[in-house]
């Protein structure tokens, strides 16, 4: 990603100001950390497009190793700030499966604090192009020179790693592990798909309640949102975590009533060993949650002990 920029510009109501690493509104002042400023700063750039959230990785975190986890994380944080409701959304909208997009107008700020009588119009990635231009190469060379000597620099630091911990050339993916478990972010598939935080705490719970099953592993809600949102097979989510068995559900709603349905997937041969469904009200949230997945951890516990016969709960 190139450094941050230092355009004043203006997201809705807000006026943004990279080089204070502030925004404001009225007589209202709020700091941004810097991953903030670049995550409004990335998504102001592509103002009305969605922006995956591989694109965020790639453009706010680069050359950082993270999840999909700090992306919702950052969004959560930034939307705060803006005072937005993700529910709904007047700055970020979320886009399922695909990512999230400014559905505010971004223009930029002439330096009296109103727009710009000859730019005000232009994209805000289009104003920075402009920026950019009159940019000293000189600077431009020795900021590519340091990113590559960063880059160089991490490779070489992944590559003394791997052969420390994997001094043999081994795969780095041991054979599943019959007892091992892993839960893929349930998903929101409620008409007006508002349920994600319900759906997210509800792949939280089952770790949890997974975890405290004696001599079962299971990877992390963070290692488990990694696939939230992206298309992949039950091999690879088993290659990928370590594990002979695979958990996915979903979550979909009907007036006052939640049906949470949930299936544990063999992943050597892709077969469904389990399969059930829950209805319940939505008047206690986290006691629906806690009260499935207890069903589901007994459940668990019946299939593992008889791995080729399909139980129910």
């Amino acid at each position: 990603m190139d450094q941050p920029r230092n355009t004043i510009f203006r997201v809705g109501t807000w006026l943004i100001d990279p080089a204070s690493g502030q925004i404001s509104r009225d007589d209202e002042v709020v700091r941004l950390d810097t991953r903030a400023m670049r995550l409004l700063q990335c998504l102001a750039r592509h103002a009305g497009a969605v922006v995956s959230i591989d694109e965020l990785l790639d453009q706010v975190w680069s050359g950082v190793i993270v999840t999909p986890d700090s992306v919702y994380q950052a969004v959560a944080s930034l939307r705060r700030s803006l005072g937005d409701d993700p529910k709904q959304p007047i700055y970020i909208a979320t886009v399922p499966r695909l990512g999230y997009r400014m559905v505010a107008e971004v223009v930029e700020s002439w330096p009296g604090g109103g727009n710009s009588p000859t730019m005000s119009a232009l994209p805000l990635a289009e104003m920075e192009d402009r920026a950019d231009a009159s940019t000293h190469p000189v600077v431009r060379r020795r900021h590519r020179t340091l990113l590559a000597m960063g880059g160089l620099a991490t490779l070489t630091l992944i590559l003394v790693l791997y052969l420390v911990v994997n001094p043999f050339g081994a795969s780095p993916f041991a054979p599943a592990a019959e007892k091992c478990v892993g839960v893929l972010p349930f998903r929101d598939m409620t008409d007006a798909m508002d349920e994600e935080p319900f759906a997210d705490g509800m792949t939280e719970q089952l770790i949890d309640a997974f975890s405290k099953i004696p001599g079962t592993h299971v990877p992390s809600l963070t290692s488990s949102l990694y696939f939230k949102g992206k298309q992949t097979t039950i091999a690879e989510v088993s290659k990928k975590l370590g594990v002979a068995y695979v958990l996915e559900g979903s979550v979909r709603k009907s007036g006052n009533t939640l049906r949470i349905t949930a299936q544990l997937i063999r992943a050597d041969d892709g077969y469904v060993v389990w399969s059930n469904s829950y209805d319940r009200p939505t008047t206690d949230l986290l006691q629906v949650q806690s009260d499935i997945a207890t069903k589901v951890m007994h459940a668990l516990e019946a299939s593992l002990k008889h791995p080729y016969s399909v139980g129910d709960a």
